[in-house]
């Protein structure tokens, strides 16, 4: 199944909840709730050692404030969500924008496993008529198996 709907571009242009969510608005998180970012996932061993990088979690640019930079699949489409947090108020602003990069990487992941089970597929049909001719050859015709046909 894939992530990604075809034609995400358009998708992220011509739906409205996108074009709602791509214009800057407000963002919060209310009070007593935990703001949980996962930003790597955990490897192997179940441990996450590495540190997001500044670009993704900027807590430098302005006193206060954490800027926030989150990929993410959203409805099949590859978006990237920009904005900021005020560590006090836990509110800010922020907006979605179309993740060009990532779409591509998603579509060409998408089109490698339909190619695969494309040659699963295939794969199979032949080793099926292949099973079924070994058969009439050794066994000769038979009467109950509706031969030629699928």
């Amino acid at each position: 199944m894939p992530r990604v709907v075809p034609e995400q571009r358009s998708k992220f242009e011509n739906e409205e909840f996108f074009r709602k969510l791509s214009r800057e608005c407000e963002a919060f998180v209310a009070t007593g709730t935990n703001l949980s970012l996962q930003f790597f996932p955990a490897n192997l061993h179940g441990d996450q050692r590495q540190l997001p990088a500044r670009e993704y979690v900027d807590f430098e640019r302005e006193t206060g404030k954490v800027y926030l930079k989150a990929p993410m699949i959203l409805n099949g489409v590859c978006v990237m969500w920009r904005g900021w947090i005020d560590l006090q108020r836990l509110d800010g602003m922020g907006y979605l924008e179309y993740d060009e990069e990532r779409a591509q990487q998603e579509d060409a992941l998408a089109q490698a496993a339909f190619e695969e089970a494309r040659r699963r597929t295939r794969d199979f049909e032949d080793r099926d008529r292949s099973h079924r001719e070994d058969l009439e050859t050794t066994a000769g015709p038979q009467p109950w198996l509706k031969h030629g046909r699928r």
